[in-house]
């Protein structure tokens, strides 16, 4: 394993941040740390930066124990959110000033940067301040200044979180393309479920300072250990005790023993794809992800009077258990005993 986290404990006062973390992240890995607010991802990855001093527990970058290692001693690159970048400098200035801090010849760091700035797309602009960047340049040129000391170890911090929506996705496939080329091992964290799926080879969900549950996008979304991973994994719909992704949520015009009475409450085109808000008898709130097709096959309508047929059902009883490495197991049972989840609703 490139990183491994065993049994990280991180308390600030009151707030356990961290509560016996362990994670593994196999080398060349992409991988995402996702959760909410609080939950302990940033602090997570600012103990393996070397940044935050654990209270318990230990980091091992390639085999050797980091622990008691400065930042500097660690071979990573840590991007921050807002830059950092020097506005005194230009981007040249900026992304090769860990180099001659380094002592690296004039030579070695003109070819080093001109290298990198080819490979971020900002070969062009080595002459330009931070200031006459926009938001994703600048970000690109962060990236560039962490790559260039050669780390063995990428660790990016919400790296997109400040730019809007459009950029965000244009710099999410451009994150993965880099990656490609360079294969550093790298952890980014995110609050956002969408750009970690679409991102991360392996994902790692936290909440509370512990770690819920770890491994691939599919693994999390179509066997979540527990309620939270199910709720925030994804869109889904709760009915009763039962969980339903709104994909799974059929409607149908005719009543039988497997439906559930609604009224439809509001059709939200999406493009390709409807969102289509219903009502239950007891005031619950849900909605279900139809085709333009499908919608216009039903012919519904705000107001109607529908049935929801849930497809596929997911419930959890008890507490989940741990596996040993901070992952929480699957407790839960799946199926599509309809009749159940419509007693249960």
């Amino acid at each position: 394993m490139a990183i491994a986290v065993e049994g990280a404990c991180k308390r600030f006062g009151d707030f356990q941040a961290l509560d016996n973390v362990s994670i593994d992240v196999p080398d060349s890995s992409l991988t995402a740390l996702l959760g909410p607010s609080g939950s302990g991802k940033s602090t997570l990855l600012r103990a393996i930066a070397g940044l935050e001093d654990l209270d318990a527990g230990r980091v091992t970058i390639r085999g050797e124990d980091a622990s008691a290692k400065p930042p500097q001693k660690r071979g990573v690159g840590f991007v921050f959110q807002h830059y950092a970048a020097f506005k005194h400098m230009t981007v040249f200035g900026n992304v090769g000033f860990g180099l001659r801090i380094r002592k690296w010849s004039k030579q070695q760091i003109d070819a080093r940067v001109h290298e990198l700035l080819r490979l971020v797309q900002l070969d062009g602009l080595a002459g330009r301040y931070p200031d006459q960047l926009s938001g994703g340049q600048r970000q690109r040129m962060a990236l560039a200044r962490a790559l260039a000391i050669e780390p063995q170890v990428l660790l990016l911090d919400e790296p997109f979180g400040a730019l809007d929506a459009k950029v965000r996705k244009d710099l999410r496939g451009w994150l993965r393309r880099l990656h490609d080329e360079t294969g550093v091992t790298t952890i980014f964290v995110t609050h956002d479920q969408e750009e970690a799926m679409d991102v991360a080879e392996q994902l790692v969900v936290m909440n509370e300072g512990r770690v819920e549950q770890s491994g691939s996008a599919t693994d999390l979304y179509e066997h979540p250990a527990n309620e939270f991973v199910m709720s925030f994994v994804g869109e889904v719909n709760r009915l009763g005790e039962h969980f339903v992704r709104p994909h799974d949520m059929q409607i149908v015009l005719d009543a039988d023993e497997g439906t559930v009475e609604a009224m439809i409450r509001r059709i939200v085109p999406l493009g390709f794809e409807v969102r289509v808000e219903v009502v239950l008898g007891d005031g619950t709130d849900v909605w279900a992800q139809l085709t333009r097709t499908e919608l216009q096959r039903l012919e519904l309508r705000e107001g109607q009077i529908v049935h929801l047929r849930p497809s596929q059902a997911k419930s959890f009883s008890g507490d989940s258990s741990s596996d040993g490495h901070g992952a929480s197991t699957p407790r839960g049972r799946q199926g599509g005993d309809d009749a159940e989840v419509s007693a249960a609703a």
